[in-house]
């Protein structure tokens, strides 16, 4: 891990035993916080995308939204917001998927990417990896190019990113926690 990644694993703040007893919740507000530790995240996104001619950032309610937005402007890309059900106010199209305690669903509108456009998703971390295989099905749908799905955190315990990469999907994470 590289020094830049180290240290933004060393700003995320770890509560144990939250929501539930045996979860260790990974917090992101304090890389927020830091005013170094959020540049270095946002600049770790923006030098492994620049030169690639990125067409758009999708970014996964709502924590991704703070990552994809800082991406798409420093990209001059457009920022596509992929919602929880019934957020947006035009057509939109809804792919369901299973979460570990039941099933949510995710919506996208209909005209967020052109046939063909290049496309980053983005979310603050990657965990059973439902959410983002969901938002890949819409983005696909539409006919947009996943150039790669990305996060701030990776939890490969849960098998996330393992089910992304099945799919054909490239995955980039800043850092990870294993374990611990």
């Amino acid at each position: 891990m590289d020094y830049f990644s180290q240290s933004i694993k060393q700003a995320i703040r770890t509560v144990p035993d939250w929501p539930k007893p045996g979860v260790s919740f990974r917090d992101i507000t304090t890389v927020l916080q830091d005013k170094t530790a959020f540049r270095k995240l946002i600049d770790a996104f923006v030098h492994r995308y620049h030169g690639q001619h990125i067409d758009a950032v999708a970014a996964v309610d709502a924590r991704g939204f703070i990552i994809g937005s800082a991406l798409a402007y420093e990209l001059n890309a457009s920022l596509v917001l992929v919602r929880k059900k019934g957020k947006l106010p035009f057509d939109t199209l809804v792919e369901d998927y299973e979460l570990e305690y039941g099933t949510a669903s995710v919506e996208l509108h209909k005209d967020a990417f052109k046939p063909g456009d290049k496309v980053v998703l983005v979310d603050d971390l990657i965990a059973t990896g439902g959410t983002m295989l969901a938002a890949t099905r819409l983005i696909r749908r539409i006919g947009a190019e996943i150039v790669e799905v990305a996060a701030m955190i990776d939890l490969p315990d849960l098998g996330g990113s393992s089910k992304l990469q099945e799919e054909g999907l490239q995955v980039y994470t800043v850092c990870s926690f294993d374990g611990d």
